[in-house]
């Protein structure tokens, strides 16, 4: 049975107390390198969700803040572009030391801000930093190309050029990785960015932009604005000067920033919602299959864009692997991320709550049966990890994101049936399929409608590698080489007369 730990037991000093460095808490927006407070005074109150007391504020900045930061990102951009990229790599190496050496701090802030597991919360910063050094890499492999000309006297070349001001809207359930995984080859490839974090989890994004300009990053380059969307956003996708638009979050938002977007014809990269399937075949290593559905569907309490959704199981082996889940997910501790032995934090805010318990009791309603846990008091933010057994297609957990700690169990016969029902959505960011069949691994891989597979692996989650999705799950890829490119224009250059002698 799942333990619940009391959220009050958590000695309630602030947050400023429990940090090795208290200066890395930070009430101000950094604007072009400055620390700054609103123009019109207001602040936003940012609560813990474990306890739900006031953790701080931040200023609530508005389109004149924003208009402000685009100006002095452009009139910065042409001096640090001119760096060389050996400079730009130096100044992200730097970074990057600073946020391994500081990581303890930042995991704190991270589990009290957003509610993950303090343990959840150091592998993300792991994960958030290994873009930064991946990126100042990458820094100096920006490698243009010669084409051979049709012409005797012709010579065509490619360079590649940073495209600008670059804009980014974050979401708050990795409030460190996803700023670092487009922040980083931004400034990689020569282009100032300017961020709006989450206003439910900004000092993480705040603790990165004091810690970059620590690390030597000129004014201007990077600036954080705290505040609601409306305004922010609506400059930051309408304004000329910004020639690069980045979101991650819901398609529904995604689509109407795309739009914003689409006055300016901007360069645009968004990564947004999904509807995982996890497909388990009666060869799989089902041991290997339930770490994987831990893993993939119970991080940071199925908070995640990427994690198992649908958890589709061929009959012959369903009975069996959801006992052998269910005797799994039975030992997590639920409660305070700051306690020990956490491993299911609360969720965001209570509307994730009320989706949670309203998909648990529609599928109930349609006949599903509840395994382990269920419907939540509703009086906390805390949800037990559920795990529902005989989910059918017509259910909401098959057709929308729970972003929850819910297990739905599907039962399919044939492969070519669970692949037709992991491709049945209009999403495509991520899937999983485990099998101990080399052969039918590639044959579902390539037939998953998905941006990423992981076959035999809960995880698609590296610096290494390209992120994103297909169909409605977004456009462009953040990670690896591909993440750079996001950020740079190819420019072609063709050059005549050159048969003529010297």
């Amino acid at each position: 049975m799942n333990t619940l730990v009391n959220p009050t037991s958590v000695n309630a000093r602030s947050l400023p107390e429990r940090l090795r460095d208290p200066s890395l808490f930070v009430e101000q927006a950094c604007l072009a390198g400055n620390w700054v407070d609103a123009d019109n005074g207001e602040k936003i109150t940012v609560y813990d969700p474990a306890t739900r007391a006031a953790i701080g504020t931040v200023p609530s900045m508005g389109a004149a803040e924003a208009t402000r930061a685009v100006e002095i990102a452009n009139s910065a951009y042409r001096s640090w572009v001119s760096e060389p990229a050996l400079v730009r790599a130096q100044v992200l190496e730097r970074w990057f030391d600073l946020v391994i050496a500081n990581a303890e701090d930042l995991a704190t802030i991270i589990t009290i801000e957003q509610g993950k597991p303090l343990a959840e919360s150091r592998t993300e910063i792991s994960y958030g930093a290994g873009f930064i050094k991946w990126f100042s890499e990458e820094a100096r492999r920006t490698y243009g190309q010669v084409i051979p000309a049709n012409e005797r006297d012709r010579r065509i070349m490619v360079v590649k050029q940073p495209v600008g001001v670059s804009a980014a809207i974050t979401p708050w359930n990795f409030p460190i990785a996803m700023i670092t995984r487009k922040c980083a080859p931004a400034i990689a490839a020569g282009c100032p960015v300017i961020v709006k974090p989450s206003e439910l989890t900004p000092f993480s994004a705040l603790t990165l932009a004091l810690l970059a300009k620590r690390a030597g990053l000129p004014d201007g380059i990077i600036s954080v604005l705290t505040g609601p969307p409306e305004g922010i956003g609506g400059v930051l996708t309408g304004h000329p000067l910004v020639r690069k638009f980045s979101f991650t979050g819901s398609t529904r938002v995604g689509k109407t920033l795309m739009r914003q977007c689409s006055d300016t014809v901007k360069r645009v990269s968004f990564e947004l919602g999904g509807n995982a399937p996890f497909l388990i075949f009666d060869d799989a290593d089902m041991d290997l299959a339930v770490s994987g559905v831990i893993a993939s569907k119970f991080r940071n309490a199925g908070q995640t864009c990427v994690c198992a959704n649908r958890i589709l199981v061929q009959d012959s082996i369903y009975d069996r692997f959801a006992d052998k889940l269910a005797q799994a997910v039975s030992q997590m501790k639920v409660g305070n991320g700051l306690e020990p032995g956490v491993t299911i934090g609360p969720l965001i805010n209570s509307a994730a709550v009320e989706k949670v318990n309203r998909h648990i009791e529609n599928a109930v309603g349609e006949g599903a049966k509840t395994l382990l846990g269920g419907v939540s008091s509703g009086a906390d933010q805390f949800c037990s990890p559920t795990i529902l057994v005989g989910a059918t297609a017509s259910m909401l957990v098959a057709r929308e994101e729970t972003f929850g700690p819910v297990a739905p169990l599907f039962r399919f016969n044939e492969i070519d049936e669970a692949i037709a029902f992991a491709n049945d959505t209009p999403f495509g960011l991520a899937a999983y399929a485990f099998s101990e069949s080399m052969h039918r691994a590639f044959y579902v891989g390539e037939r998953l409608e998905f941006g990423m597979v992981g076959l035999n692996s809960g995880s698609v989650s590296t610096e290494v590698a390209p992120f994103g999705g297909m169909k409605e799950s977004g456009i462009g890829r953040e990670g690896a080489s591909h993440g750079m490119d996001e950020y740079l224009e190819a420019k072609t250059m063709h050059i005549g007369g050159m048969s003529r002698p010297v």
